[in-house]
């Protein structure tokens, strides 16, 4: 039977897709909450760079960054192998998106909760740290969880590179067997990730409420 013959394929393209996926949250995430620190302490030469910054990445498709680092970093001396290239562009691009989704959750919280503490003797970094960034995080938590679910479809970009993720698993299984079926399976792997990632996502919120998470 033809699922039997994709079983392999689709399922090392999952694996490829989950990868790029854990590893660029596991390091935009962090990173974004760290220079989003750095934003939030307002020294100008330092905020118009990541302005800058931000306005790039956010500006030009993922795709056409993905081909750039690739295609055109090469013309200027600096020559990277495909995988490495990926994960660049991925790790920046979703560094913006998360830093500009954290300025926004940091500037919702009340400046006089910055006064509280420092009336209360903690440090500016205690405070922020302890009280500022969690209110934060709780308040981004939805648009964080939104850009998760994008992240996991944008994978299938890196096929432009010739990575061999599910998407292209799937196109290489319609090309070999003749029919558009192996692409059902595509969608249906890719609706089990996002309902999987959709699911933890809201356990990890309600645990984050306090009210909710009683």
């Amino acid at each position: 039977m033809l699922i039997g013959k994709l079983i392999l394929p689709l399922f090392e393209g999952t694996l490829v897709t989950l990868q790029v996926f854990a590893i660029t949250f596991a390091v935009s995430l962090p990173l974004a909450i760290l220079l989003a620190s750095i934003q939030a302490a307002r020294i100008k030469i330092i905020n118009l760079f990541f302005q800058l910054f931000i306005m790039i990445e956010r500006g030009t498709p993922l795709l056409l960054q993905m081909m750039f680092v690739f295609f055109g970093l090469p013309y200027m001396g600096v020559t990277l192998d495909r995988e490495t290239s990926i994960y660049l562009a991925f790790v920046l691009n979703y560094t913006a998106y998360f830093m500009e989704i954290l300025r926004g959750g940091i500037n919702s919280v009340d400046s006089g909760q910055l006064e509280a503490c420092q009336v209360l003797g903690y440090s500016r970094f205690a405070s922020y740290v302890r009280v500022i960034l969690p209110q934060a995080l709780q308040a981004c938590f939805p648009s964080i969880g939104n850009e998760v679910l994008t992240l996991i479809k944008d994978t299938s970009l890196i096929t432009v590179l010739g990575a061999s993720e599910l998407l292209k698993a799937g196109r290489s299984a319609v090309n070999t067997y003749g029919t558009a079926v192996p692409f059902i399976y595509v969608g249906i792997i890719y609706l089990m990730l996002t309902t999987t990632a959709e699911f933890l996502l809201k356990k990890t919120e309600k645990k984050m409420d306090p009210v909710q998470g009683e």
